[in-house]
């Protein structure tokens, strides 16, 4: 029997982002495959009629649908679609113990049991469902594409590779077999003594206060999650973090194994000033090395943005909205 959890959900607006007055906002809850019950908020655009195309969004790896998820989300509600954005198994207002866990397999499926949301809405045209990943979630967003033969199109924006940053460290600076043991060892340890003391270790969030010398990508990310632009109470990267074993599994798993072989649209964005450039321009060309679909790729590349830029749009309106509005009117 699949029953769903009875969350406590916030009614009131409590995003990072202002209330648009072009959309309907509600509160959503649905079950994946695991029996996690996940919380979403859905934008509709005013006087729709018809069954709509629809998009789901999810992102960064760390944050809640209260931030940037949420505003691409009642954004493209604004331009005509019916979108969700959701906060993934184990964090923010959706279900699963215990708390600040990760999984590629868990969080794939989380992508696919909103498709299953959206697919099963009467508002929603079930043959144009698209999803949109961020950050990390642009990972996942391909591996859900890879996975999910339902999804039209998918973008990942400013995405990170979540397998590959866990493996082999930032700029793969960690990529040896010794570094990986050391790694793991550590992890391997920390299992016991989060056994031992009863409860599971944090990580920690985005650095606070930022030392002088941090680098850059630190500091792009402490000026989202931890000042009035971003800070959210329910999100990791502006409190406590992951719990320190969260992204465990994360080292054994490439979760772009068989991009290349998406059939659907997909988009990869990213920012040319972004610390995670890398990961986008990997994956797309991973993407289309040896794959029969490629007309319908694109890797859009945004000049000047940073990584956290395609967040919220920074200070010049970053996030090309318009081009979203394009590739899904396209494909969906």
């Amino acid at each position: 029997m699949i029953r769903k959890e009875e969350l406590t959900l916030v009614q009131e607006w409590d995003k990072t982002f202002a209330k648009s007055d072009k959309v309907d906002h509600s509160k959503v809850t649905f079950v994946n495959r695991y029996g996690i019950t996940l919380a979403a908020d859905m934008y509709i655009p005013k006087d729709a009629e018809g069954k709509l195309p629809a998009i789901a969004v999810s992102g960064p790896f760390g944050a809640v649908k209260e931030q940037c998820s949420g505003l691409y989300a009642q954004t493209m509600a604004e331009r005509g679609f019916l979108t969700i954005a959701f906060d993934p198994s184990f964090t923010g207002e959706s279900g699963g113990q215990p708390r600040y866990m990760a999984s590629p397999d868990i969080n794939t499926e989380d992508f696919m049991a909103a498709v299953d949301f959206l697919s099963l809405n009467d508002k929603v045209d079930p043959d144009r469902i698209g999803i949109i990943g961020i950050c990390g979630w642009g990972g996942m967003a391909i591996n859900t594409a890879a996975l999910d033969t339902r999804i039209k199109a998918t973008v990942a924006s400013t995405m990170y590779d979540m397998t590959r940053v866990n493996a082999n460290g930032y700029f793969d600076s960690e990529d040896s077999e010794e570094q990986r043991y050391a790694h793991r060892a550590a992890l391997c340890a920390q299992r016991l003594e989060d056994l031992k003391a009863g409860e599971y270790a944090l990580g920690g969030g985005v650095i606070d206060p930022l030392p002088e010398d941090a680098p850059y990508f630190v500091k792009d990310y402490h000026a989202y999650y931890k000042t009035d632009r971003g800070y959210h109470a329910r999100s990791l990267n502006s409190n406590g973090g992951w719990n320190v074993i969260g992204c465990e599994s994360f080292m054994n798993q490439p979760i772009l194994k068989y991009s290349n072989e998406i059939r659907s649209a997909v988009m990869v964005m990213h920012g040319d000033k972004a610390h995670s450039f890398y990961f986008g321009k990997d994956a797309y060309e991973n993407m289309i090395n040896g794959n029969k679909y490629t007309d319908n790729k694109e890797l859009l590349v945004i000049e000047g943005a940073s990584h956290t830029d395609l967040y919220d749009g920074g200070d010049n309106n970053a996030i090309p909205f318009h081009k979203l509005q394009e590739f899904f009117g396209k494909y969906l």
